[in-house]
């Protein structure tokens, strides 16, 4: 045990994760690489949970932290704030909400949990829709309505959560069916629970399920889903943490892939748009954000540093259009990936959009989740330079991968490669 790992065992608490038998201390990155504290360097393909979206060390976004931390670091919201009135100019455009209005926070929890107070405010119920295999964050109302019992350390919530079926394609009782038959399915489902509950405040769903393994429901689920919500004025929150800014490729936002009943009522937002820095964010039509009747203030929400290190990561991406290089260079690196897939027993399905992608794998022969497998597979491509993630429902058997926009189809070609040997050798 290194002496940096015992210091941490010593004053950290038990559950807070480690990847690797051996933990891995990074010091510092460039690009789509990392170093650890040995001198190793690792291709990232997690990007610090999806956190680095366009690059380690981009030069536009450290040169906008030390110039706003050479003028002012910090003011909170009680004072006017040009960059973060600049940003949120920025992202109420994009979100595609009419007349929208932006809150800053600083985290996706943090985030979620705002969005949560406003429905509930807005709607005066405490009952939240939420989808199965969902994760949301680890605040007291984040985990109360996560639908994965891995990441929901209590049942206690101060919310009570119903929880829906659609979130998963490929697995439980509407596995089988096909796309429109699975949406048709999923919406009698809905109808049904609201027909025994008091209307809800809001449903809150990722487009793409991060945590529970970058599970992907059929194109239109979210739409025909709120063409029933709109029948009872429930809510709907979309949770952009990790779709958000164009990872998925085909689009900047992941509920555009559902975009046949409009926009949500409310999108979170978080990770990549800081570039590591911290920064989330509620958006919200004006009609719900205003509707808090006391006042409320963000310390370090909006922070000028991170503001500006926003501002710049945003104009970067736009500029290089790093969503088109996530659609076409994550097709190659889907493609490549199945290609893997095919020849090596134990891996279920190659999924994803963009730069967002999991592979699942099960015990040879079985279609039973292979957690000890999928830790197997982390460790192999750890020893061959690769970092990557891992999620999943029931058990985490999903590798996650997610490397900055910014991966080149060379990238994508060495860490498929390390992929390919790494899962051949953990059979």
């Amino acid at each position: 045990m290194s002496d940096l790992y015992a210091r941490h065992k010593a004053v950290l608490p038990d559950w807070l994760a480690l990847y690797y038998r051996d933990p891995l201390e990074i010091t510092h990155g460039e690009g789509r690489h990392v170093w650890d504290a040995d001198g190793n360097k690792y291709l990232d393909f997690f990007g610090g949970i999806l956190t680095t979206m366009t690059a380690h060390a981009l030069p536009e976004v450290t040169k906008a932290v030390s110039e706003q931390a050479g003028r002012i670091i910090h003011s909170s919201t009680l004072y006017l704030n040009r960059p973060m009135v600049e940003l949120a100019e920025r992202i109420a455009q994009l979100s595609g909400i009419p007349d929208a209005r932006v809150f800053f926070t600083t985290s996706g929890t943090e985030a979620n949990d705002t969005a949560l107070l406003l429905a509930t405010a807005h709607r005066r119920s405490n009952q939240i829709l939420a989808m199965r295999n969902s994760y949301h964050g680890r605040s007291f109302s984040a985990v109360g309505i996560t639908g994965n019992k891995g990441w929901s350390p209590t049942s206690l919530s101060p919310l009570q959560t119903l929880y829906v079926h659609g979130g998963v394609r490929t697995r439980g009782p509407y596995a089988g069916l096909s796309d429109a038959a699975f949406i048709a399915a999923c919406v009698e489902d809905l109808r049904d629970l609201l027909g025994h509950v008091r209307p809800p405040a809001a449903l809150i769903a990722e487009p793409v399920q991060g945590v529970g393994g970058f599970t992907i429901p059929p194109d239109g689920l979210y739409a025909a889903f709120r063409e029933v919500l709109d029948e009872h004025g429930i809510l709907w929150i979309s949770d952009e943490v990790q779709t958000g800014w164009g990872r998925t490729g085909e689009h900047f936002w992941g509920w555009q892939a559902h975009d046949a009943a409009g926009p949500p009522d409310m999108l979170t937002f978080a990770k990549g748009i800081g570039n590591g820095m911290s920064i989330g964010g509620v958006v919200a039509r004006a009609e719900i954000m205003n509707c808090l009747d006391s006042n409320s203030i963000s310390t370090f929400g909006g922070s000028p540093v991170t503001m500006a290190a926003g501002l710049a990561n945003l104009s970067y991406l736009l500029e290089h259009d790093l969503q088109g290089n996530a659609r076409r260079v994550g097709g190659l690196l889907i493609e490549r990936l199945r290609s893997i897939a095919a020849q090596v027993d134990g891996v279920r399905e190659v999924r994803g959009r963009g730069l967002m992608i999991g592979v699942e794998l099960v015990k040879p022969g079985t279609g039973e989740a292979h957690p000890e497998g999928a830790a197997a597979v982390l460790e192999a491509a750890r020893e061959e330079g690769l970092l990557i993630g891992k999620g999943g429902g029931h058990d985490t058997s999903v590798l996650r991968i997610a490397p900055p926009l910014s991966l080149t189809v060379a990238d994508a070609e060495e860490g498929a490669a390390i992929l390919d040997r790494a899962l051949r050798c953990t059979r």
